[in-house]
């Protein structure tokens, strides 16, 4: 079963630790790092160049760069352009949802309503990955 290479993005810690935990207890997931926000996911990535992810997870609100602030970063680098960019938030607002999407997320996911979720919700998202990426 392949592996998705997949940067998490995440401003709350304890979230973060909970998200990181449940995407690797799957199995599907290589975790390639966890950034605070859109500044520290491109440092990552600039860390890593020899590995691009194949997945991008990331919270919509954080302080400095935001998901769609890192989402629109990652949509015109050429290198980077190709890299689906999940838009994750606690928000089920339409209009916030429209303007990721059209933006150029890849999709919108409300994020589990409790840490112990996390598993679930990462191996949801595999599936949707493999339909549309293998």
């Amino acid at each position: 079963m392949k592996k998705i290479n997949v940067l998490l993005v995440e401003n709350d810690e304890d979230e973060q630790l909970f998200m990181k935990e449940g995407f690797l207890t799957t199995q599907l997931y290589n975790v390639l790092g966890v950034a605070g926000n859109g500044e520290e996911a491109v440092a990552v990535m600039q860390e890593i160049q020899e590995i691009l992810p194949d997945l991008i997870i990331s919270d919509l609100n954080m302080p400095g760069m935001n998901g769609l602030d890192l989402l629109q970063y990652v949509k015109n680098n050429s290198t980077l352009a190709h890299i689906p960019v999940i838009i994750t938030s606690t928000s089920f607002t339409p209009t916030v949802i429209d303007k990721c999407m059209l933006s150029g997320a890849y999709a919108y996911h409300t994020k589990p309503d409790s840490f112990i979720e996390y598993d679930k919700f990462a191996e949801k998202i595999y599936h949707e990955w493999l339909q549309q990426y293998s």
